[in-house]
């Protein structure tokens, strides 16, 4: 197919590296600068994508990757297919391997969000189209190029910014982390014991140039920081345990806790939020939050995503 001869998987944020990022970045904020008043669905003046097709295929639910791919899709000029395991021979236990053979006859990129990491490896490794990482229980990369976006528009640059994280060491930390060490920016890690990230992204931070500090203490993590992160306690997919949200609850981001850092901190949070538990609502509700700005720049970061898969950036 025509543009894919260059073509490039994107499973964790150092398939792109820092150029990569950064490429993507200021390609996010150039096209939604240029479209600021333009509605939605209206295609970018370029077109970039034009004739292609990305199928979305979903093992896990979705609201905003389901839908900013497919809007990202719709503003560079392409279209795309949307498959539930439910109602494809996924569901019926069709392999990986096959499904990504069959897909790069038919489209012309692939992404997949899904439970085991080593799922995404193995449609990588068989697919002859891009494949993108929407979520895998190891790291969600295209979220954290929308974070990135977000805390570059609200005028914190990357190198040297100190960002906190409170609650599970989770996928999203991970990528989080990895970020850190590819754009130069460290991370207060704040989580119950015998909650921590997997000790490899601590170590590919610190490779970077990042300072990692793992912390069971949210007030110190919280003590003069740029950004609060946090996600829910109970990952999609955990059984919910009585036991990890009782750990939890001192990692709440609250008023006391974003007091602590900068006064012009911002708070990030994937969502879905269950308010209440890892944020309150002053906090999820106030001044401070950038969450639905946040929310807003998945479909600004997945086009420039898909732009780099395609060879087209960067």
């Amino acid at each position: 197919m025509a543009g894919t001869e260059q073509f490039r998987h994107f499973l964790d944020l150092s398939d792109a590296g820092a150029d990569g990022i950064a490429a993507m970045i200021a390609d996010a904020l150039d096209r939604k600068a240029a479209r600021k008043t333009w509605a939605k669905g209206s295609a970018d003046t370029d077109r970039p994508l034009e004739g292609r097709v990305l199928a979305l295929v979903f093992e896990k639910n979705s609201t905003r990757t389901r839908v900013s791919f497919d809007i990202a899709m719709r503003q560079l000029g392409g279209s795309v297919l949307i498959l539930d395991a439910g109602s494809s021979q996924l569901g019926r236990g069709e392999s990986i391997a096959d499904t990504a053979r069959v897909l790069s006859r038919m489209v012309d990129a692939i992404m997949l969000r899904t439970d085991d990491h080593a799922k995404i490896e193995e449609m990588a490794r068989h697919a002859t189209v891009p494949v993108i990482n929407g979520l895998t229980d190891r790291s969600h990369p295209c979220q954290i190029v929308a974070d990135l976006l977000t805390v570059i528009e609200h005028k914190k640059p990357l190198p040297g910014l100190e960002v906190a994280w409170f609650g599970d060491g989770n996928n999203v930390l991970h990528s989080v982390l990895e970020a850190a060490g590819l754009m130069k920016f460290n991370v207060r890690v704040a989580t119950p014991q015998g909650f921590e990230p997997e000790a490899e992204f601590i170590d590919m931070a610190r490779a970077g140039g990042a300072e990692v500090t793992l912390t069971n203490d949210a007030s110190s993590a919280a003590q003069g920081a740029d950004v609060l992160v946090t996600d829910t306690w109970i990952s999609m997919g955990q059984e919910d345990a009585a036991e990890k949200r009782a750990a939890m609850e001192p990692f709440q981001v609250n008023l006391a806790l974003m007091a602590k850092a900068k006064p012009d901190a911002v708070f990030l949070h994937c969502l879905p939020a269950h308010v209440g538990e890892e944020v309150t609502e002053d906090i999820f509700e106030g001044h401070q939050s950038v969450v639905f700005d946040e929310a807003e720049n998945r479909i600004h970061a997945q086009k420039s995503v898909l732009l780099w898969s395609f060879g087209l950036l960067g």
